[in-house]
């Protein structure tokens, strides 16, 4: 049976039950089993686990040319990568910051642009409806499934950086940029810290994503016009003149972790970067709650 089949037959009985005589209200579905079920079919497409692959690819090629190349001259190339040769460690933390201007937002737009268009596009977002899911509760679990996935890719960076440094490069105490040294327990904790910032820092853009894909029944619309708002939100934000819109830009924060590899560690950075994307969830998911509840799914 194909999942519009199921969905289809599901909904049915449930219409059917509250007619009967006798018997009980019904009661009110829990999110639990249909957020359980979308991540379990986001983490299962093929197209998830390719993505997270070619992500998970940037640290291993990044790498492999270091081995196999002679010494990178300092200041040349992304941060650290004069400095993986002497730790294993500066591979996770080098290709984080090469995968955030684009491959981060490019998986993330595919992803949360999927979300409502996909399930239009196939025909089952009406039998989703039908389930009864509702159509707030069906919105708030496609965003935890684009959020979950935002958790998802930068630690798949981070971890495949971590286990290819430490199969080719030496691992031991790593300098902060604060001079301070920390041990490789440390600073793999602190790799893990740039990762959750990373998170934060494109929750905004999920829900960016989310309200893009309600406007739509093709996803790759959505999925298109998603990663072109993240590359132009980080072309205005090199341009001085509109350095009064900068502090606005979803993407300003972006590379705002540096203070993480500091000792102490300053949040300042963390909490504007967090307050800023709450900003953008709240607004965009405003606007894909008053879309989506508007939108015609039956026609």
């Amino acid at each position: 049976m194909s999942r519009s089949d199921e969905l289809s037959a599901r909904g049915s009985r449930t219409a059917e039950e509250p007619g009967r005589e006798g018997a009980a209200p019904q009661q009110r579905p829990s999110s639990l089993p249909l957020l359980a079920s979308e991540l379990k079919q986001l983490f299962r497409r093929r197209r998830t686990q390719a993505l997270l692959l070619a992500l998970a690819a940037i640290p291993v090629l990044i790498a492999v040319v270091v081995r196999v190349s002679t010494a990178v001259p300092p200041g040349r190339g992304p941060a650290f990568l004069d400095r993986i040769t002497q730790n294993g460690l500066f591979v996770g933390v080098t290709a984080l910051i090469v995968a955030v201007p684009l491959f981060l937002p490019l998986t993330i737009g595919v992803v949360a642009g999927d979300t409502i268009a996909g399930e239009a596009g196939h025909g089952t977002l009406r039998y989703l409806l039908v389930a009864p899911a509702g159509r707030v509760r069906l919105l708030l679990v496609k965003y935890a499934g684009a959020a979950a996935f935002c958790v998802a890719a930068p630690l798949a960076v981070a971890l495949a950086g971590a286990g290819i440094g430490a199969a080719l490069f030496p691992v031991g105490p790593v300098t902060l940029l604060s001079g301070d040294v920390v041990q490789p327990g440390e600073a793999l904790n602190r790799m893990l810290l740039i990762a959750a910032y990373q998170t934060v820092s494109l929750l905004g853009l999920s829900a960016i994503g989310l309200f893009l894909s309600t406007l739509t029944d093709v996803p790759v619309g959505a999925m298109a016009a998603t990663i072109v708002l993240s590359v132009a939100a980080q072309v205005l934000d090199q341009l001085p003149q509109l350095e009064w819109l900068h502090p606005w830009l979803f993407s300003h924060y972006w590379f705002g972790f540096a203070d993480l590899l500091r000792q102490p560690i300053g949040w300042d950075s963390f909490t504007s970067n967090a307050g800023l994307q709450a900003g953008y969830i709240a607004v965009f998911g405003a606007l894909a709650y008053g879309r989506f509840v508007s939108k015609d799914v039956l026609s």
